[in-house]
């Protein structure tokens, strides 16, 4: 075998073996955290393992992990209004409000009450370590009939990482209007456009829920009525965090569409969100990654 294909796999095993240890910290985020703990999950050298762990990640694993809980954090704060602080901050891990605001606060430059009561989302994407690649042995991809559905439907425009501020308006047209209840009623966000390719002036996110009949337009928030319309589709299941899936969706047009002899149809790649990030932990995310076919 060629040198550069031994490259290849041990490259591979390598990502495999540190895709556990994040998921293990995902897994646990609520419970003590130990080096050793990680190393053997890994299957590496506890005398090694914290050189390279940061190697790979870039930050120790101690720190990593407090961003994970300051990361959860946040958005329980910015979506859970009425959620103490003093709450949230246990939960991540800190013993005292205080330690836990001082945390965020040099992490964030806000206070948990200042983020709780205005979100900077531009900053926050900014100050949070990137997500990691995760390697994947395959991916399961299922062909599915969806049935057309009512929805409504609040049109996102501009910075990527201001769709939770797009979002945040999306919920409270459902707590103030009653229609389309996140508990009763599907959640979808529609994806005409690849973060990673278009400019921020020019990128448009949808974010939709069904409906069971149309919803009145003369509403204050610009939610409308629309529609995804039926028809056979590509379904990759995700569970994870969201940050994921921008790079799953591009797999799918990368790897999977080429391999399966299927062609597209006149409709973009759309998610179904099956629940949230201030209501389950990240690894608990669950989320349908749909690509309309012929």
């Amino acid at each position: 075998m060629p040198i550069d294909k031994y490259s290849t796999l041990n490259t591979h095993r390598y990502q495999r073996r540190f895709t556990k240890v994040f998921d293990y910290i995902d897994q646990h985020l609520d419970e003590p955290l130990l080096l050793e703990q990680l190393s053997e999950v890994a299957h590496f050298s506890p005398y090694h393992f914290h050189r390279q762990f940061s190697a790979f990640c870039g930050v120790p694993p101690g720190r990593y992990i407090q961003l994970m809980r300051l990361k959860r954090a946040s958005y329980r704060l910015a979506f859970n209004p009425h959620e103490k602080v003093i709450d949230i901050a246990l939960d991540a891990g800190f013993q005292h409000a205080e330690s836990f605001s001082r945390a965020f606060k040099q992490l964030f430059k806000l206070t948990p009450s200042e983020f709780r009561h205005q979100p900077v989302w531009i900053d926050w994407h900014q100050r949070m370590p990137q997500p990691q690649h995760k390697w994947r042995e395959n991916m399961s991809v299922d062909i599915h009939d969806f049935p057309t559905t009512s929805v409504a439907l609040l049109v996102h425009r501009g910075e990527p990482h201001r769709i939770n501020e797009t979002a945040a308006q999306f919920i409270a047209w459902r707590k103030a209007t009653g229609f389309s209840p996140v508990r009763s009623s599907q959640t979808f966000g529609i994806a005409p456009h690849d973060p990673t390719l278009t400019p921020p002036d020019g990128f448009e996110f949808h974010l939709c829920g069904s409906v069971d009949e149309p919803i009145p337009e003369d509403n204050v928030f610009g939610v409308i009525n629309s529609a995804i319309p039926g028809g056979r589709c590509a379904v990759l299941r995700h569970q994870g965090s969201h940050d994921a899936l921008t790079e799953l969706a591009q797999s799918l047009y990368r790897d999977w569409l080429p391999a399966s002899g299927e062609e597209l149809r006149d409709f973009p790649l759309f998610f179904h969100y099956h629940n949230f990030v201030h209501e389950v932990a990240e690894h608990e995310l669950v989320t349908d990654i749909f690509l309309p076919l012929k």
